[in-house]
């Protein structure tokens, strides 16, 4: 071995490298630090929504609860006062539900349709629509909330959970359309191009070689919408009524009331309990999410 820069120790190879070296010790540091602080207000709003009033008013917020008690759960889901209404967040977590499903649906499969034509059938003024179609995405929302209340109120979809869905599908086409654009671009065009000799049509490439292919990015889709979507408030407060507002909103209206006592367990609940479903599918999904991003979610 001529190589002067490995270090051997006797007959047993390269000396192995220190565990506890300086940079392991910078790293994993600076990962624990970082990790401290996001997860410390966690740590502090689990806690506190398992104590009773009397605790919480003693003012320590680190204390562990004594005797955990599960009541402001309960509360928060199924009786705590938002508005008029008293029936906790039950109903919200359906109205959002109601809005989740079909809009993450039908907004991915169009993009997914969007990105694939995009990618591998171009066609006359397809960059111009490209184009187009991606500047609707740095359009803020603020300037188009008046013109969609007009429109839902001509389709009669005002305040309606539909018109709601039909919103939140059309703002998440854009970016969609590109996720799933460039990740079809990454594909191996030889694919493509034997699937159409062997006499494979649009809708045949799409659905037997395109999307098995595509889990990751599909993944990327459904965690970016069901994140986006959930916790939606601007959209749900505006194009909805108090029967119909998501899960958000009556989270909303549970913290800000000013009627009775501020019960703070209650509001730790209740904020949890909102956030559970983003947080469950992204913990399922986690891995295939850094896939799709690696894979060319984010490729020019």
């Amino acid at each position: 071995m001529t190589d002067a820069t490995v270090n051997f120790d006797g007959p047993h190879g390269p000396k192995p490298k220190p565990i506890f070296s300086g940079r392991n010790i910078f790293i994993y540091g600076t990962l624990a630090i970082v990790s401290a602080y996001y997860l410390l207000p966690l740590y502090i709003m689990i806690i506190t929504s398992l104590k009773d009033m009397d605790q919480i008013r003693g003012g320590n917020a680190f204390e562990l609860p004594i005797g955990p008690d599960f009541e402001a759960w309960v509360k928060a889901w199924s009786s705590a006062c938002t508005g008029l209404n008293c029936d906790g967040l039950s109903r919200g977590f359906w109205n959002s539900f109601q809005i989740l499903v079909p809009s993450v649906v039908i907004s991915i499969l169009i993009a997914s349709v969007n990105g694939y034509a995009l990618a591998n059938w171009p066609f006359r003024w397809s960059n111009i629509f490209f184009t187009i179609l991606i500047f609707g995405a740095f359009i803020p929302y603020q300037v188009m909330i008046y013109p969609i209340v007009i429109i839902l109120r001509e389709l009669g979809l005002y305040t309606k959970l539909t018109g709601l869905v039909m919103v939140h599908s059309i703002f998440g086409m854009p970016i969609l359309t590109l996720l799933f654009r460039n990740y079809f671009t990454s594909v191996p065009e030889e694919l493509f191009k034997a699937a159409r000799v062997d006499g494979a049509g649009f809708w045949g490439i799409y659905f037997k070689i395109m999307v098995p292919m595509s889990l990751p990015i599909f993944v990327v889709a459904i965690i970016l919408q069901v994140t986006g979507i959930w916790n939606d408030f601007l959209f749900g407060v505006i194009y909805t009524k108090a029967e119909n507002y998501p899960m958000t909103v009556q989270l909303n209206n549970i913290v800000n009331s000013v009627q009775g006592t501020k019960e703070y367990n209650v509001n730790m609940a209740a904020t949890i309990l909102t956030g559970l479903v983003p947080l469950v599918v992204y913990f399922i999904s986690g891995k295939l999410f850094v896939r799709g991003i690696a894979a060319g979610a984010v490729k020019g």
